[in-house]
């Protein structure tokens, strides 16, 4: 059986009667930035997420950079965030000057450590960035209690748990400010590119929707350097559809992960993830740990079964960062992770047989991987 990494087709065919309509109407109005489907998105997901601000944005980098900005953070100051991200986080900090200062993670759960944010902090430190990483909340109340003792933003990522939440509240909602990216594979995912930023405070919110209109509240009165990063219409019509989904889809994310728990539990050499104690996490990915990985990766493809990796290179030591001069050992529970994690196929309409398929094709994999070792290391004895 051929298993997708990642089925969208069957959100569109869900809520394509829904989207048709509004996309002619704005189509005959020429209502294409900004509008009543912008307006009414922003509102909804507001309430939500439990926060009194949406901003929507033209993507999740962008968001980033806005909520940076919105914080205080500018040229020359230090923002941490966990060096296993994806490079979003990182670019949109250096696109105002600012310097990422990454982190590693915990063990348990490939989440931003708090005691190496508290190590990490120097008199240049301006903000903290917790990441929901793969669906998973982050450890946002520890953080938040550094943030607060050393007088720094706290801004999330939310970018991959859009629904996720713990004790304390929803991804989104726990920081000062934070941003999310609505790009197509996310659990609320547009029909291209789109993102927001949320916050409860309001001079933050305006300074943003400023900010994100060419530093413009009024048409031609500049009062910032600002960029062009408005959510259209289009987009916020397929977002308010898909928000209305979003439980069910979310849910049926939680069974497959269950499921999944359970068909990996008696194979040897899978680590499966956990969650936090306390946290509705929302498994944007399911990503294992296993050893060989780009072996055991290319069995299973070769098998029929979409599997990735997020990510196979930790931030700090891509190319894009070489300038900053850390080395490989820096981050070492990041660093282990990134060679052996492996995401498998999970979306809301991923089917019981279809991850018996995924099982029995990784559990294939990873004792032909075992075996081959074995055979190769007699051998060369």
């Amino acid at each position: 059986m051929n298993v997708p990494f990642l089925d969208l087709a069957a959100q569109q065919a869900e809520i394509i009667d829904e989207v048709l309509p509004v996309w002619q109407r704005q189509l005959s109005g020429a209502a294409f930035i900004g509008g009543a489907e912008v307006d009414a998105f922003e509102r909804e997901y507001a309430e939500y997420i439990g926060v009194d601000h949406v901003i929507g944005v033209s993507n999740g980098t962008d968001a980033l950079e806005l909520a940076y900005r919105a914080a205080g953070v500018s040229a020359g100051d230090e923002v941490i965030m966990p060096a296993n991200t994806f490079i979003a986080t990182a670019e949109a900090a250096s696109r105002i000057g600012a310097v990422p200062v990454f982190v590693d993670v915990d063990d348990a759960h490939l989440l931003i450590d708090p005691d190496a944010v508290e190590a990490a902090i120097t008199p240049r430190t301006r903000a903290v960035v917790p990441v929901h990483l793969f669906g998973q909340m982050a450890p946002v109340p520890a953080i938040a209690a550094i943030a607060a003792r050393r007088g720094l933003a706290l801004v999330e990522d939310a970018a991959q748990a859009q629904g996720a939440a713990s004790t304390a509240g929803r991804a989104g909602a726990l920081g000062q400010i934070a941003a999310t990216s609505f790009y197509p594979g996310k659990n609320l995912g547009a029909a291209g590119d789109a993102g927001a930023v949320m916050t409860d405070d309001a001079g933050a919110a305006a300074l943003i929707r400023t900010l994100a209109a060419h530093g413009s509240s009024v048409k031609y009165v500049h009062d910032h350097v600002g960029i062009n990063a408005r959510l259209d219409a289009v987009q916020a019509t397929v977002l308010r559809a898909k928000l209305r989904r979003l439980e069910d889809w979310n849910a049926a994310r939680r069974a497959a992960a269950a499921r999944y728990a359970g068909l990996l539990a008696g194979i040897d050499g899978v680590r499966s993830p956990a969650t936090v104690p306390g946290n509705a996490d929302v498994w944007h990915l399911y990503v294992v740990r296993v050893e060989e990985r780009d072996r055991v990766m290319a069995r299973m493809t070769a098998a029929g079964i979409g599997v990735g990796i997020h990510y196979p290179t930790v931030v700090p030591l891509t190319a894009a960062y070489a300038g900053l001069g850390l080395r490989a050992g820096e981050f070492p529970v990041a660093e282990a992770a990134a060679a052996r994690i492996l995401s498998l196929p999970m979306f809301p309409h991923l089917t019981m047989t279809q991850q018996e398929a995924v099982a029995d094709a990784l559990r294939d994999a990873v004792c032909g991987t075992r075996s081959e070792t074995v055979g190769a290391t007699a051998y060369v004895a």
